[in-house]
């Protein structure tokens, strides 16, 4: 059991919302300023998953769950090499942490990495907001940095907006690194980090794939250097509408044919390259309780999503494309938001969401399966 020894709960702080929506509570981790899009995530559990996904770069994430920080932070559980969002927003911040595992507070942690956040405000009544009004600018103040609500106001209006912003290249590896597979190696993937998970090529190395991570700068020559079986787009930040150099390199691994994966960002950058259109949501799907269909099977099931942006593909036909027939293999059942991808005519599919399960249930491990079938068919 850790107990926090932090001593900012007394401390003010204010959360500003670009249309000038004030929260006022108490600094939460790190005392100061901090500025970035508000969004909210409907997860129960799997915090530390969370602030350590690189998809959350640049965002404010509010926490809809009412308490938060029960289990402390361990070692074990962090998706990536640091946080990285850019504001924590919480009601209720556990007192204590308890669990086997946990070897300080989560707001130890935020302090300890310089994240700025917020907690004690109406969570319930921020969301609702976001889901009226939709994703926005805003920022964090507290102890010093908190002056007049004009002032605060205008310094979130002046931060740039996330439509347009190019992230996938700042939270990516900048130099190359391979996992190893686990037991016999059956096939090799280069995988292309534009904001890669930890448990995303641990999946696969469980299905005896060693998987080599690449820059998201990668060129088709650095891909294919690897002799892969398979070619792996993974999720990441940001506008996919500013990613024209996956796209580029995506479009010439369809051209040869490669069994493609890709997953959220890498859904995205599949479907510029089939030659569909992406558009910002509202308010954007994040949690680990989101409802899909997989319109192949039939089978619904409960998935953990972090996406801003979707692919504008029709629902209700097969789409002719340059590199053969596609069609939308997975919806949401919430808002028929298209949430996977795939070619018919050649090995080449994605989908939105995050089936690597962390945090987040276990029902869509089947498509790393299906990964591995379309490289077995490749090679037979």
């Amino acid at each position: 059991m850790t107990t926090s020894t932090r001593g900012t709960a007394k401390v003010p702080a204010v959360l500003v919302l670009e249309d000038g929506r004030i929260f006022r509570g108490r600094a939460y981790g790190a005392v100061g300023e901090t500025f970035g899009e508000a969004v909210f995530s409907t997860g129960m559990t799997g915090y530390q998953e969370t602030l350590t996904d690189p998809s959350y770069d640049r965002q404010i994430v509010v926490a809809t769950a009412p308490q938060i920080g029960n289990t402390g932070w361990n070692d074990e559980d962090d998706e990536s090499s640091r946080i990285w969002v850019s504001g924590y927003v919480v009601r209720d911040p556990a007192r204590v942490a308890s669990n086997w595992r946990a070897k300080r507070s989560l707001d130890d942690e935020l302090e300890r990495q310089g994240v700025v956040g917020i907690s004690g405000i109406d969570t319930r009544a921020l969301t609702r907001h976001l889901r009226e009004r939709g994703s926005m600018r805003s920022g964090i103040f507290s102890g010093a940095a908190i002056a007049t609500e004009a002032e605060l106001l205008a310094r979130v209006q002046a931060q740039p907006h996330m439509k347009g912003a190019s992230l996938y290249e700042e939270v990516a590896t900048k130099e190359a690194y391979v996992v190893p597979a686990i037991g016999a190696k059956k096939f090799t993937v280069a995988a292309i980090d534009l904001g890669i998970k930890g448990m995303t090529p641990h999946r696969m190395a469980e299905r005896g794939i060693e998987v080599h991570v690449l820059p998201a700068t990668a060129t088709a020559d650095d891909v294919y250097a690897v002799e892969p079986d398979g070619v792996f787009f993974s999720n990441g930040p940001g506008d996919p509408a500013t990613a024209d150099g996956p796209v580029a390199l995506m479009t010439a691994v369809l051209e040869r044919k490669t069994p493609l994966f890709g997953i959220c960002f890498g859904n995205q950058i599949l479907g510029r390259a089939l030659g569909f259109g992406t558009y910002k949501l509202k308010y954007g799907h994040r949690g680990i309780n989101q409802p899909v269909q997989d319109r192949t099977t039939g089978k619904v099931e409960v998935t953990a999503h972090n996406h801003g942006f979707a692919v504008d593909a029709p629902l209700d036909r097969i789409s002719e494309t340059k590199f053969g027939r596609a069609e939308v293999s997975h919806v949401c059942l919430n808002d028929d938001v298209v949430e996977g991808l795939q070619l018919l005519d050649q090995p080449a599919f994605s989908v939105q969401y995050h089936p690597e399960a962390a945090a987040g249930p276990h029902d869509a491990a089947y498509l790393f399966d299906r990964f591995v079938s379309l490289m077995e068919g490749q090679r037979a």
